[in-house]
């Protein structure tokens, strides 16, 4: 079990990194994380939602994402209220429960998920939330210690060295949690470390010395292009020089892995957009070649944070003007009429949209969650026109039910459900990993004049989780490790793989 001295320091891509370094020695691993909290989901098979970086640590392990891999996923609505995703579907009676009455609730859904991988799999690469050192959550723990202390796992310690502070924050995470927690801990990382590790002694003794628990290695910055789950504010691909992209950043922005394939591109800019000023300095030279509306986990809330900040009558102005408009899932939504929430989904009410596309959303108790195969099957927007009746792949989550005025020809659909509408240079769809077709990604950024030169998107993410693995293996003994975990030394298939 992979924990961290803190969020953010890099549980995540070790993991995958683990799994991918597990499936090369021929062991059957599987990823696990009892709860985690991201408006980035994904997928699986039977129509669940998980946590992206699940997803992506199960692609690593060669292994098809389930429900199991993360049992329990809470969606943001709000600073102070998340969506209890359990076992892939929404949970609303938990949902409205106070955060401290949760885990009864769902501490079974956990250990039964993580039961069951157990029984299909011959190794398990589980990954904490934040630090399992917050006293103040100890008592509703369902993703830290207390799955650590039930599955009487080998738990690895991970500290982000750049952030200064690594050794006092391994220490400290260390001295707070009980001794029996302790006696569980099997080793630190020292993770993203620039220079040179011999620059750190005698510090690693030092920590063995007061913990009795082993520094196991340093693992350097990696600078990657693998899906971020929480998006990151970098967008910022390709040269100043380049022509831009913009991306509205509204509060609840979700799924932003949407980008991903976006950002890979070397002769585009993307950036954030917050404010009117922002679409003002863009669309100096080089200029500004589009924006896209992302997906939102609270539509009406961000479209009203558009209005309010002046973007969505700054935006609206542009696509006038001839600028290009992409809506993405709640972006499709916002770029229609009217979208309204009669049950109360996300807060009640009703707002108008932006008005680009002749089309009105209702949002709906049930929520649309599946994995697509579409067709384009309209000429238009006109870049479409060579790709007339090709095949789209990508999923789905969304609450809206979205009709189009009769004039208004859907240019994506499944079978007889319009997923997305177009007017001239602008268009939107429900379907989330649209960029990752490669030809769609590359016929749009031709439409706007602009060279794709990233190749095939889910070739360079395999690439780049063997080079992500490659790297952690030349920083730590992993045979060791796996050897320590499996209670048996690797068997000669599992050393080469």
């Amino acid at each position: 079990m992979l924990q961290g001295t803190g969020s953010g320091v890099g549980k995540s891509l070790l993991a995958a990194a683990f799994c991918r370094l597990a499936r090369r020695r021929g062991i059957d691993v599987v990823p696990f994380k009892g709860q985690n909290m991201s408006n980035n989901a994904a997928v699986t098979a039977d129509g669940g939602e998980i946590g992206r970086a699940q997803a992506l640590q199960a692609r690593a392990a060669g292994v098809d994402p389930l429900v199991d891999m993360n049992p329990v996923l809470l969606k943001p609505l709000a600073d102070t209220r998340s969506e209890v995703v359990r076992l892939g579907r929404t949970d609303r009676e938990v949902t409205d429960l106070p955060w401290r009455e949760r885990k009864p609730r769902l501490w079974p859904v956990v250990t039964g998920a993580l039961a069951r991988l157990r029984h299909h799999f011959e190794l398990v690469i589980a990954e904490g939330a934040g630090s399992p050192a917050e006293t103040n959550l100890r008592d509703c723990d369902i993703v830290n210690m207390a799955v650590a202390r039930h599955a009487e796992a080998h738990v690895v310690l991970i500290a982000d060295i750049d952030r200064g502070g690594a050794f006092a924050s391994l220490y400290g995470t260390w001295a707070l949690v009980s001794a029996a927690d302790r006696a569980l801990f099997h080793g630190f990382i020292l993770n993203r470390f620039r220079g040179d590790p011999a620059l750190l002694a005698p510090a690693p003794d030092t920590l063995r010395d007061r913990t009795g628990v082993p520094v196991l290695g340093v693992v350097p910055w990696i600078d990657h292009n693998l899906p971020e789950e929480d998006g990151g504010p970098a967008l910022a691909a390709g040269p100043d020089s380049a022509p831009a992209i913009a991306v509205a950043a509204y509060p609840r922005a979700a799924n932003l892995d949407d980008l991903d394939p976006l950002r890979r591109e070397p002769h585009l800019r993307l950036r954030w957009i917050r404010r009117p000023h922002d679409l003002t300095t863009l669309t100096a030279p080089p200029g500004l070649a589009a924006i896209i509306l992302p997906g939102s986990r609270n539509t009406l809330d961000d479209l009203r944070w558009m209005k309010h900040t002046g973007l969505a009558d700054a935006i609206r102005a542009l696509a006038k003007d001839g600028v290009p408009l992409v809506g993405l899932c709640a972006g499709y939504q916002i770029m229609g009429s009217r979208i309204t929430d009669p049950d109360d989904i996300e807060g009640g009410g009703e707002e108008a949209g932006l008005g680009i596309l002749d089309m009105t959303t209702e949002l709906a108790p049930a929520k649309e969650v599946r994995l697509t195969r579409a067709r384009i099957t309209a000429e238009q927007p006109r870049w479409l026109e060579d790709a007339k009746g090709e095949g789209v792949v990508g999923y789905e989550i969304h609450h809206g039910r979205t009709r189009a005025a009769p004039a208004l020809r859907p240019w994506l659909t499944d079978g007889p459900r319009g997923l997305g509408h177009a007017n001239g240079a602008h268009w939107g769809c429900y379907l989330h990993g649209a960029f990752e077709n490669d030809r769609l990604r590359t016929a749009w950024l031709r439409s706007l004049g602009l060279r794709g030169g990233a190749g095939t998107w889910h070739g360079a993410v395999d690439r780049e989780l063997d080079r992500l693995a490659d790297i952690v293996e030349r920083c730590l003994d992993v045979d060791a490790l796996l050897a320590d975990v499996l209670g048996c030394p690797l068997a000669a298939s599992h050393r080469t793989g």
